[in-house]
């Protein structure tokens, strides 16, 4: 499937603070996927790192039953507001990714978790970094919703994760083969490098993960179903 050059449709939260990530063109890119599935009143739908809560409200509003799951005790109250403001009732649950809700199951997982290649391999605690930055492969969190989507979704269920081209899709699908999912590449999209890999250019060179005149970045969102 050949990459596209694709304008995100407007973001459905009207709040985002500092430290919260605001929607951007992989939430974009992620929100039409979502609208492709088969979502309506008996669809139950899990949010991972659900940051400002777009998402999250957008499946509400197809009807689904929605828990919006994230780390940050910020992200959570930005996510109720924005949910208030649309008018929409979601569970909103604090905690490390499927960790907030232990032994349950769902029919839709969506996620777009931190996944940008840092110098650092410590993950960040705290600040901005937090919402983006997932160790020097950009898997940190990647892998693990991976090893956990069987044990969170039904059967029949279905992920939607998006992330960098940067992080290696054919990992992502290989790992959710070897978890029992089958799973593929829905879409695509590139888009201009903000201010973070523009930031990171230099070492993202000097690790081999980009050409020294790239400026445009790959984004992806990997389906994987429950058989």
């Amino acid at each position: 499937m050949a990459a596209e050059t694709w304008a995100p449709e407007p973001p459905v939260v009207t709040f985002a603070p500092s430290g919260v990530y605001a929607p951007q063109w992989d939430t974009g890119l992620l929100t039409r996927a979502l609208r492709r599935e088969h979502i309506g009143p008996a669809t139950t739908v899990l949010d991972l790192g659900t940051g400002s809560g777009a998402l999250a409200i957008l499946a509400s509003r197809l009807g689904a039953r929605v828990t919006a799951v994230d780390i940050s005790r910020r992200a959570l109250v930005t996510g109720w507001v924005n949910a208030r403001l649309a008018g929409q009732r979601i569970r909103f649950r604090h905690g490390d990714l499927v960790a907030a809700v232990p032994g349950r199951s769902y029919d839709l997982i969506v996620s777009n978790p931190p996944y940008v290649p840092s110098p650092d391999s410590r993950l960040p605690r705290r600040g901005r970094a937090r919402a983006w930055d997932a160790g020097r492969d950009g898997r940190a969190f990647v892998d693990r919703i991976c090893a956990a989507a069987p044990a969170a979704l039904r059967p029949g269920g279905v992920l939607l994760l998006v992330h960098s081209g940067l992080c290696g899709p054919r990992a992502t699908l290989d790992r959710l083969a070897q978890a029992g999912l089958h799973a593929s590449v829905t879409d695509r999209i590139t888009v201009p490098y903000g201010p973070v890999l523009r930031s990171r250019r230099r070492w993202l060179v000097e690790e081999g993960l980009v050409k020294g005149d790239e400026n445009r970045e790959e984004l992806v969102v990997v389906r994987a179903r429950h058989v």
